[in-house]
């Protein structure tokens, strides 16, 4: 099975879509360059704000875009020592925001730099060390200081190591990756501890596999479920019937109540619970194992996730099968889809755990296809915070 990986980029939303680039689109481009020709450099404070707070109106389907345009032009005429402000003003803002917002200070920054002034470093500096700001900024504000300071933004990189900002950590453990390869060459037993360290704040898994595959060839073992918190006790039952796909929407009974003892009408006989853990390194839960590799079947996956706290979280699930996730009862979401590809962190999907006992609950479809590569009937599960930190069962 080929694991697939796309760094970077928020959580999903509740609707758990694949993943997608928030930088800004193509017209927002083409605007910054002609931008950087037609506006002047000053633009008054509160004429400035007011702006700013038209484009954290656009919404989806283009709401607030015709005003937002005429905003844009006034927020890319801001000077560079402005870039703090425009930065801050992607706290709160939705993605269409973001990207607008994003162009402007891309506006701003080329202008500058074209006409020899200097970015306010040490602001930046601040602004990107400041942990209450929008994840997303304090990487453009790190961005920024590399592009006018590039050792002195690298001299800051230790200190995002367990940053909340993906991108900003994952700069961090690149640095890091790179010490260690640099120190290999040099002396093997003491690039070790640079990997290891890596390792222990590493959340990318195309750099957890590659910190794995270093410290290995250094003779060191590890534990790469335990690095990414897959959930490997589950319950399945099946397979239940999904001829022509059918069995996708329709609801089987373990999606009305799950009984550990009950025994149900299954697509060729009675099906009952049985108890399942993965070995997988990637956490995989292969319906195969215990059911062969058939076709045009459901399946279920159950498993109870203790929390010591009520708690906000992301469930990240990586399928190319069909599938529908619920936590405690309430549904998630799904995708009718079939064998496109699957990644670790495919899908997001954000969730409040209860305090105690929360039972997360996985359906799974195979469809008619019989080429080798349509087999797998699997799906890979871990909790995470918002930041990607595994999350384990406190049971």
């Amino acid at each position: 099975m080929m694991i697939g990986f796309h760094p970077g980029g928020p959580a999903h939303p509740a609707s758990a879509q694949p993943r997608r680039t928030h930088r800004p689109r193509a017209f927002l481009l083409g605007l910054a360059l002609s931008a950087t020709l037609t506006v002047s450099n000053s633009i008054h404070a509160a004429d400035l704000g007011s702006a700013l707070k038209e484009l954290k109106a656009v919404a989806a389907e283009g709401k607030g875009n015709p005003t937002a345009s005429a905003a844009w032009k006034r927020v890319a005429a801001a000077d560079g020592r402005s870039l703090p402000i425009l930065l801050a003003a992607m706290d709160g803002a939705n993605d269409y925001s973001l990207n607008w917002i994003r162009s402007a200070i891309e506006a701003v920054v080329q202008r500058e730099t074209s006409q020899g002034r200097a970015l306010p470093v040490d602001a930046l500096l601040r602004f990107a060390r400041d942990t209450k700001h929008h994840p997303r900024a304090r990487h453009l504000a790190f961005e920024l200081v590399s592009q006018q300071d590039k050792a002195l933004a690298q001299k800051q990189l230790p200190g995002f190591l367990n940053d909340p900002s993906p991108d900003l950590r994952r700069e961090a453990v690149a640095a890091l990756i790179a010490q260690g390869v640099e120190t290999v060459a040099k002396n093997k037993e003491a690039a070790i501890p640079i990997f290891q360290k890596a390792l222990a704040s590493v959340r990318d898994a195309d750099q957890v596999e590659d910190l794995a595959t270093r410290l290995k060839e250094l003779g060191q073992k590890v534990d790469l479920p335990r690095v990414f918190g897959w959930v490997t006790q589950w319950r399945l039952i099946g397979p239940f019937d999904n001829t022509a796909g059918a069995g996708f929407e329709k609801a089987y009974p373990p999606e009305t109540s799950i009984d550990p003892n009950a025994e149900y009408d299954g697509k060729a006989g009675k099906v009952k619970w049985s108890d399942y853990t993965t070995k997988s390194d990637y956490g995989l839960v292969d319906f195969n194992t215990p059911y062969g590799a058939i076709k045009e079947v459901t399946g279920y996956a159950v498993a109870e996730f203790w929390s010591d706290t009520a708690r906000r979280v992301e469930i990240r699930l990586g399928c190319k099968d069909g599938w529908k996730v619920w936590a405690n009862g309430k549904f998630l979401f799904g995708r009718d889809e079939y064998h496109r590809g699957v990644e670790i962190d495919q899908y997001r999907m954000p969730v409040d755990l209860q305090k105690g006992r929360n039972v997360i609950l996985v359906k799974c479809c195979q469809n008619e296809q019989k080429e080798d590569w349509t087999k797998e009937w699997e799906f890979q599960l871990r909790v995470t915070d918002l930041s990607g930190n595994p999350i384990f069962s406190s049971r």
